[in-house]
Order: structure tokens, then C-alpha cells, then sequence
């Protein structure tokens, strides 16, 4: 599934008749960090969303799922509203870095003993 932003909507008077009584979106995709990306596509609208909303949405066969029993042929359908987005920006921070968060050790658990990094010691 992938975020976006409903910009606007198509109206068609001449389509195939499976389309009949759906309304098609057009849809800005989306990163996680709500910045647009990519191009925009047409969509069906399984959810009822409107101009200005974040939503989710899906591409390829499982698109039509929606609408079942009616195969809808369609490339890409809304299928979610979204109330709220939260990111773990540290994390992005950290990976972006190259390095990974270090796991909490659990209650009463001591973390093993890591070897000192670089040269490895003279043996005597």
C-alpha cells in the first residue's frame, strides 16, 4: 500500500460499464514524511475520500478486490482514510548513519561483553 494525497477527480462520460457509479481520484503520491513523489495517478475511490485527504491506496489485481463480486478494471483503488501518521525519526536517523539502534537488554539481563574493536590484542 502507498500514502497520497487526493488533488482532484476525473469525470467521464464514456467509460467501460463495470466503472459505472464509481468515482475516480486523482491521487499525488506520497512519502512517509508526507512530500510529494513521483507522478499522479487516477484511482478508484472504495472509501468515500475527499479533495485534500490523506489516504492509502493499492495497485495491481488486488485492486478490484473492493468491489467484489463487479470486476472493476482498474489499476489503482483507494482504500484507506488515514487519522494520523507516526514516524520514528531516530531510527531513520540512525539507519541513515549506517548505524543500527542498539536493542534494550531485556529486565535482569546483562548485554554480552563486546571485544575491543580494532587491533586485536598481542598475544604474549
Amino acid at each position: 500500500m502507498f500514502l497520497g494525497r487526493v488533488v482532484g477527480r476525473v469525470w467521464s462520460t464514456v467509460k467501460n460499464a463495470d466503472l459505472s457509479g464509481h468515482r475516480l481520484l486523482v491521487v499525488q503520491p506520497l512519502t512517509p514524511e508526507l512530500e510529494a513523489t513521483g507522478r499522479r495517478i487516477v484511482a478508484t475511490d472504495w472509501t468515500g475520500a475527499g479533495a485534500g485527504e490523506i489516504v492509502y491506496w493499492c495497485r495491481g489485481k488486488e485492486c478490484s478486490f473492493p468491489f467484489l463480486p463487479v470486476e472493476v478494471p482498474t489499476d489503482s483503488t483507494i482504500v484507506g482514510i488515514v487519522d494520523t501518521i507516526h514516524l520514528n525519526r531516530a531510527a531513520k536517523t540512525e539507519a541513515a548513519r549506517g548505524t543500527p539502534p542498539e536493542p534494550l537488554p531485556a529486565a535482569g539481563n546483562t548485554p554480552p561483553a563486546r571485544p575491543p574493536r580494532g587491533r586485536h590484542p598481542r598475544k604474549g
